[in-house]
């Protein structure tokens, strides 16, 4: 974790402004700038926790937040202790104790064990840039509160981050959402994060969710996320990865086609895109995207060497493969529009489920435009399983898309997310 002090700015103070703020130390505009109120309240937390005040975020004022980001905290059960006297301890309740501990027997705590307890808070921020170590927090956070979610790491990326995946459900359907293929479109990922807290939480808790029983949607179907497909792509966008590093000077020199910088980059980290590196109609996309001028490695639109030659659509690729997925939805922006076919494919019922989709959340649906018609994945997927596979463009606008737009995004898509696991 970068080390932080007053005139610092970016992604990692509005990550360390947020748990400032989970903690109660800091009641300021969450707003990435490590401002003199941001130092007193990093001061008075330091001093809280028996650190040295100096208002510098190193490692141990960072270690001493982390519950504050992931959303629990181990407890060793001590003489006395209660699953109630826990919960107004902690901010949280009960219920969510129980959850986070199954089998846990509350009139037979036993002295000396570690048990995890929630703190009382949603894990999963909305309003602050979604860079990979915030996704790791999440991660951490999620698959402690909800034991039943469960996490593996399909591959890595070209500089060797995790690509996660995880999975909630127990029953023999299966279906696969992924998003941030693209590194600008970095807005989807806490769209599927924030999904998954909410449906976790109200399975957890036997509600209902988006009109109907979230055990059913369990019950029926296993649900595996993908949310972060590109993540230094992401981190070099949301600026995780800082000017003058190595990383971000490299990509900078592979911008020939002079875009805003880093915003206007959509690739991975070695300039391939990586929404054009699947096995469908490959080579008519390079013929399509080097008659424009995409030729070499850049910010966008470069075919890449050949297909799969990164690491990050390799793993996507196996991952599928290995999987008996009935159904895919990737998740872009913009454009508020569903593409639901590739070339002539017709998969069963995918017709029909589009425009349940489209019905859910206002988006129109369309046939995926020509010169973006090849070499996705929702393409692959199609012609190599003959099974829907729909990419859902979020938003309007440029990418990236301001984080004013997550609501309505969320809105708009949480009907397509639960139906999607239930048709």
């Amino acid at each position: 974790m970068e080390i932080l002090r007053q005139g610092s700015r970016g992604p990692y103070v509005e990550l360390f402004q947020t748990a400032l703020t989970r903690a109660g130390y800091y009641g300021g505009v969450i707003d990435g700038v490590f401002g003199p109120l941001t130092r007193q309240a990093a001061m008075n937390f330091q001093a809280a926790y028996g650190l040295a005040a100096d208002g510098v975020i190193g490692p141990l004022t960072w270690s001493a937040l982390t519950p504050f980001l992931t959303g629990y905290t181990p407890w060793t059960i001590q003489a006395g202790d209660t699953l109630f006297a826990l919960s107004r301890r902690f901010g949280t309740t009960v219920e969510a104790i129980l959850a986070a501990n199954p089998g846990i027997v509350p009139s037979n705590l036993t002295v000396g064990s570690v048990i995890t307890v929630p703190l009382g808070f949603d894990v999963v921020p909305d309003s602050i840039a979604f860079t990979y170590d915030l996704l790791s927090f999440c991660v951490d956070g999620l698959t402690a509160r909800y034991p039943f979610i469960r996490a593996e790491i399909i591959g890595r990326s070209v500089q060797g981050k995790a690509l996660y995946a995880l999975a909630v459900g127990g029953g023999p359907n299966e279906v696969m959402y992924n998003a941030s293929h693209h590194a600008n479109e970095w807005i989807t990922t806490p769209v599927l994060m924030r999904f998954l807290e909410q449906y976790a939480a109200a399975y957890s808790g036997a509600g209902r969710f988006f009109g109907g029983a979230a055990r059913e949607i369990y019950e029926k179907t296993t649900i595996y996320f993908v949310p972060m497909v590109n993540p230094d792509g992401v981190d070099l966008v949301t600026g995780a990865t800082p000017p003058g590093s190595a990383p971000y000077e490299s990509a900078r020199a592979l911008n020939y086609l002079r875009l805003p910088f880093p915003s206007g980059w959509k690739a991975n980290i070695r300039g391939v895109d990586l929404n054009l590196q699947y096995p469908a109609g490959w080579e008519l996309a390079r013929e399509y995207k080097y008659s424009q001028g995409y030729i070499a490695p850049g910010p966008r639109d470069y075919v890449g060497p050949s297909p799969l030659s990164e690491p990050e659509s390799s793993a996507m690729f196996d991952f599928t493969r290995a999987h008996n997925f009935s159904l895919t939805l990737s998740y872009h922006t913009q454009g508020e529009v569903i593409y639901w076919r590739y070339a002539d494919y017709m998969p069963p019922r995918s017709y029909e489920i589009v425009r349940l989709l489209s019905g859910a959340s206002g988006y129109a649906f369309e046939e995926t435009p020509h010169g973006s018609g090849h070499a996705g994945y929702k393409d692959w997927f199609i012609q190599a399983f003959n099974r829907p596979g729909y990419t859902i463009e979020c938003g309007l606008g440029v990418s990236p898309l301001p984080l004013s737009q997550f609501g309505r995004i969320y809105r708009d898509n949480i009907g397509i997310l639960a139906l999607s696991a239930l048709v």
